[in-house]
Order: structure tokens, then C-alpha cells, then sequence
């Protein structure tokens, strides 16, 4: 579904371990809703300067994602590259309206797109 070599290596040169590619697309997701939740406290404490810090790293792993999509498979990676395009234009939104409530949004698609990511490798890891 995703050729994540790129992010792979990316964390290899910083020294992370990581158990496999699969573990990688989690850990970016969760990722994206540990910095969510920096943001959504910057914005209540009226730091801009942080507030952006923290959006941009959402935003930066959105990329990451959009650019390790595999178009190969087909209409799986069309319809992710639309949603990951999507989400960084409410993370936009957040920043300039300072909106908890559209990181939120955010945060709801993340975390059913972690959850469909970990049953998607259960069953793999049953199956192998």
C-alpha cells in the first residue's frame, strides 16, 4: 500500500529503531496526534511561536506520507493522497483561526487511520 523507504531511512540516519516499515506508519500517525495535542495547548496559551512549531511538524509528516504513497496499487493511494492533502489544509485552517475544534477534526481521521492501519497488520501478522 506505501513505500515508506524513504521515511524508513530518514529514521535510520536519526539513529531510531524501528521494527519494521509497518511500525513506521504507526508511529507517524501517532506522531501527528502527540504534536495535534502540542498545538491545541499552544493555542490555549496564546504561543504562536509554538503553535506554528507544532503544526508544522504535522504538516511535515502529512508529507512524508503523501510523498511515500505507492500509486502502483492503485485507488488506495489516490484516495490517501487526498485525505493527507486534506488535513494539511485544516491544519491550515487551525493555524490561522487558531480552531481547537478543526484539530480536532484532524485528530478523529488520524486516529481511525491508525486504527485501520493496526487491524490491516494484525491480520497480516495472523495470516503470515
Amino acid at each position: 500500500m506505501m513505500r515508506t523507504n524513504t521515511a524508513y531511512n530518514e529514521y535510520n540516519t536519526n539513529n531510531i529503531s524501528i521494527e519494521s516499515e509497518d511500525k513506521l506508519i504507526e508511529l507517524l500517525y501517532e506522531g501527528i496526534l502527540r504534536f495535534n495535542y502540542q498545538t491545541k495547548k499552544a493555542i490555549k496559551d496564546n504561543n504562536l511561536e509554538k503553535k506554528s512549531y507544532w503544526i508544522n511538524r504535522s504538516v511535515d509528516i502529512f508529507i512524508e506520507l503523501i510523498n511515500s504513497l505507492n500509486y502502483d496499487g492503485g485507488e488506495v493511494a489516490e484516495y490517501l493522497n487526498g485525505l493527507y492533502s486534506y488535513q494539511i489544509q485544516l491544519l491550515s485552517i487551525a493555524n490561522i483561526e487558531n480552531d481547537t475544534k478543526v484539530l480536532e477534526t484532524v485528530n478523529n481521521v488520524v486516529k481511525g487511520l491508525l486504527e485501520a492501519w493496526r487491524e490491516v497488520n494484525e491480520h497480516k501478522s495472523k495470516v503470515a
